[in-house]
């Protein structure tokens, strides 16, 4: 296990991401003074943002139905919890995008490679209340799709 979204695990068998792109801003808000440089002040952290880029090649490693239950999970709107596979837990996260990019193409149109890339965005972390909310949802989107 590379890293857990919920119920969904990235591994060589489903999705396999190259990188693992985090993104952490904090909040300062600026006031214009006369003859002075502006003052600011601290507000608080902003946002924090996770980027998995990755590859997906069918025939040697991953699904496709992989990106589907990625779609399925980010339309439910809930948050999942991250887990590294070291064990770290990042906390609370919503699903805000996916791309994909289908390329190298059978006859049937299936794709040979599939490079995607998915987004994260923190979600509040006094809300731990909400790890456990997700664990219905996910099992029902892990039925539909077997």
């Amino acid at each position: 296990m590379m890293l857990a979204l919920g119920m969904f695990v990235f591994s060589l068998s489903t999705l396999a991401y190259q990188e693992l792109q985090r993104q952490t801003e904090w909040r300062h808000a600026s006031n214009n003074r006369i003859g002075a440089p502006p003052a600011r002040q601290f507000l608080g952290r902003g946002e924090d943002t996770i980027t998995l880029p990755g590859i997906l090649l069918p025939e040697l490693a991953g699904s496709m139905f992989s990106l589907d239950a990625l779609r399925l999970m980010a339309n439910t709107g809930k948050a999942w919890p991250v887990i590294e596979g070291s064990g770290r837990l990042y906390g609370l996260w919503v699903i805000e995008s996916l791309s994909e990019t289908k390329t190298i193409f059978f006859r049937d149109g299936t794709p040979r490679r599939i490079e995607f890339s998915l987004t994260l965005k923190r979600i509040d972390d006094d809300r731990i209340d909400l790890l456990g909310a997700g664990t219905a949802t996910g099992v029902n989107i892990l039925r539909a799709l077997l």
